[in-house]
C-alpha cells in the first residue's frame, strides 16, 4: 500500500454543527467548499491557494476525528492489506461499480478510511509558508495497554517508521515530504477504552494563536509541555502546539 494524502476529517455532532463548521473555518482561514452527500452531510475546507487537506461531517453522536488515506492503485488490495496487518472492515461505497471507500477500524478501534487517490486533485501541494498557524498534525491518544500494538500497526499501514520525540510520552511516525497531516502517538497515562485521537496546529506562537480562538469561541483548557490544550465549540479537545507551520519543528527563537 502506497499512501499518497493524508486527510484530517473533523466528524462534527449535528446538534451546532453550523457553529463547529464556521469555527474551524476561521480556525483555519479557509473557506467551505459546496456541500456534499445525500444530506449535505459532507463538505472540505478550501485553503485560499494550494490543494485542501481538511474535510468535515455532521454525524449523529458526540463525534470526534478520523483520518482518510488516499492510496495509490485499488483499494482491495489496501483493504486486505489493512484486514492483514488487523484493520476489521466496517463498511465499503462503490462509485459506479468500483470501490471507492473502505470504513476501518484499527486494532485499538481507531476509526479510519481507505480512499482512492485522485492525483488531478494534488497538483499544487499544501501551503505549508507564510502561515501563523496550520492544522497538520493528528495525535492518536492511545491507552498504554493497546499502545505498542497500535503504533506497529500505523507504521505497518503507511509504511512509515517509528521515530522518537525524546518523551516516554509519545512518539510519531516519519513525516514524507509532501504529505500534509503528520502522525504524533500518545501513550495516555489512563488505561481502557478504545483509541482516540485530536488534531494539533503548528504555531509560532501558540499562546497568541490560543487566544485568536478563544475569541473564536475556542476554550483554554489549560498548558502543557510546549502545546496549550483546548476544546472547540462541539466539545473536543485540540492543541495549539509550539512548532513551525513551515517545518513542522520548533519555531525560530
Amino acid at each position: 500500500m502506497r499512501v499518497r494524502w493524508v486527510w484530517a476529517f473533523l466528524d462534527l455532532p449535528a446538534a451546532g454543527y453550523e457553529e463547529g463548521l464556521e469555527f474551524w473555518r476561521a480556525v483555519t482561514r479557509t473557506r467551505v467548499s459546496p456541500r456534499r452527500g445525500e444530506a449535505g452531510q459532507f463538505a472540505t475546507l478550501l485553503p485560499q491557494r494550494r490543494d485542501a487537506w481538511v474535510k468535515v461531517q455532521r454525524v449523529g453522536g458526540p463525534g470526534g476525528i478520523h483520518v482518510d488515506l488516499d492510496v495509490e492503485g485499488p483499494l482491495e488490495g489496501a483493504r486486505d492489506e489493512a484486514v492483514a496487518l488487523g484493520a476489521t472492515v466496517l463498511h465499503e461505497d462503490f462509485e459506479e461499480g468500483v470501490l471507492g471507500v473502505v470504513v476501518c477500524r484499527s486494532p485499538g478501534g481507531f476509526v479510519f478510511c481507505l480512499t482512492r487517490w485522485h492525483p488531478e486533485e494534488h497538483g499544487e501541494g499544501q501551503v505549508r509558508d507564510g502561515q501563523d498557524s496550520l492544522l497538520d498534525q493528528v495525535c492518536l491518544d492511545i491507552p498504554p495497554s493497546r499502545y505498542a500494538a497500535e503504533v506497529a500497526f500505523w507504521s505497518a499501514l503507511t509504511g512509515w517508521a517509528v521515530q522518537d520525540v525524546d518523551s516516554p510520552e509519545f512518539e510519531r511516525l516519519a513525516w514524507p515530504d509532501g504529505m500534509p497531516v503528520r502522525f504524533l502517538l500518545q501513550r495516555l497515562d489512563e488505561d481502557g477504552g478504545p483509541v482516540r485521537g485530536h488534531v494539533d496546529l503548528a504555531c509560532l506562537d501558540r499562546e497568541v494563536e490560543a487566544a485568536r480562538h478563544v475569541a473564536l469561541g475556542a476554550e483554554r483548557v489549560g498548558p502543557g509541555d510546549g502545546w496549550v490544550v483546548m476544546r472547540s465549540p462541539d466539545g473536543h479537545a485540540y492543541c495549539c502546539t509550539g512548532r513551525h507551520p513551515l517545518t513542522g519543528g520548533a519555531p525560530p527563537g
